[in-house]
């Protein structure tokens, strides 16, 4: 266990910065597969925006990187694009 203050302060903050991160992480995660799984163009041209705006706010906070987000965003609109 930590024997300094600011240790303990350090674990604390840690863990609340570990909890947000792993929300955001999941939902961008969540909504990349469930764009994946839609069929319907109308449906993908709906969502595609929302998507997107998501993984840029991941790649943003640092969540994942920069090139991940671009090579998932362009996965996504070429399936959009041959749908």
């Amino acid at each position: 266990m930590a024997n300094h203050k600011s240790s303990l302060k350090r674990i604390k903050t840690n863990d609340k910065k570990r909890v947000h991160n792993r929300y955001f992480a999941r939902t961008m995660r969540n909504a990349v597969r469930d764009f994946r799984a839609v069929t319907e163009k109308s449906e993908a041209q709906e969502s595609f925006s929302k998507v997107i705006s998501i993984i840029d706010k991941s790649a943003k906070r640092g969540l994942i990187h920069k090139k991940k987000a671009a090579n998932l965003k362009s996965k996504m609109a070429i399936k959009l694009n041959n749908m």
